[in-house]
């Protein structure tokens, strides 16, 4: 079973061959480096993304320019600017690569356009949606009651090699503490 079938039967296994396809149709996989971004501050996304491999977050500038990571991704997650594609204004956090990666790379209107014509299609899309909030909350939740030693047990548990992918301050920027 390829990348795209496993991801989609992860959230919807009673989907249609015909959804699949439809869906497979308007996606494509992409190679990133480390450093690239993919969504722009203030830039009106299209595009859904899907990561394959690698570490991607999204992160905020304060006024002083200091980085604010709000989220890690790593293998199989979706991530983009949601909010920014469903009300089409621009995005208020940058999305980058802090590793090489592939991502699958998907035309949201194309997608939002066939959960309107094929109802399995919008029941997975509904599913996805779920998933991303309940890792919001969750991540609110870790931000709110849990304190930095805790944030980091939790975040080793999550993703146990994430020294090793990415640097010490951006697991702190994560943290919400400094890197000393």
């Amino acid at each position: 079973m390829n990348f795209v079938s496993k991801f989609l039967s992860a959230y919807s296994p009673d989907l249609s061959k015909k959804s699949r396809q439809i869906f497979e149709s308007y996606i494509q996989l992409k190679s990133f480096k480390k450093g690239d971004v993919i969504v722009s501050l203030g830039e009106i996304p299209t595009n859904f993304y899907i990561l394959k491999t690698g570490v991607l977050r999204s992160f905020m500038r304060d006024s002083k320019g200091k980085e604010h990571i709000r989220t890690i991704y790593t293998p199989v997650t979706t991530s983009g600017s949601l909010s920014s594609l469903i009300t089409k204004t621009p995005s208020s956090a940058i999305y980058d690569c802090l590793t090489d990666a592939e991502i699958l790379v998907g035309d949201f209107t194309a997608f939002i356009k066939s959960t309107e014509e094929h109802h399995d299609l919008a029941l997975f899309y509904n599913r996805v949606l779920e998933s991303v909030f309940i890792r919001t909350e969750k991540r609110i939740f870790d931000l709110s009651l849990l304190n930095a030693t805790e944030r980091y047990i939790k975040l080793k548990k999550d993703i146990p090699n994430i020294n090793n992918l990415i640097q010490q301050y951006h697991i702190a920027s994560f943290l919400n503490i400094t890197p000393v």
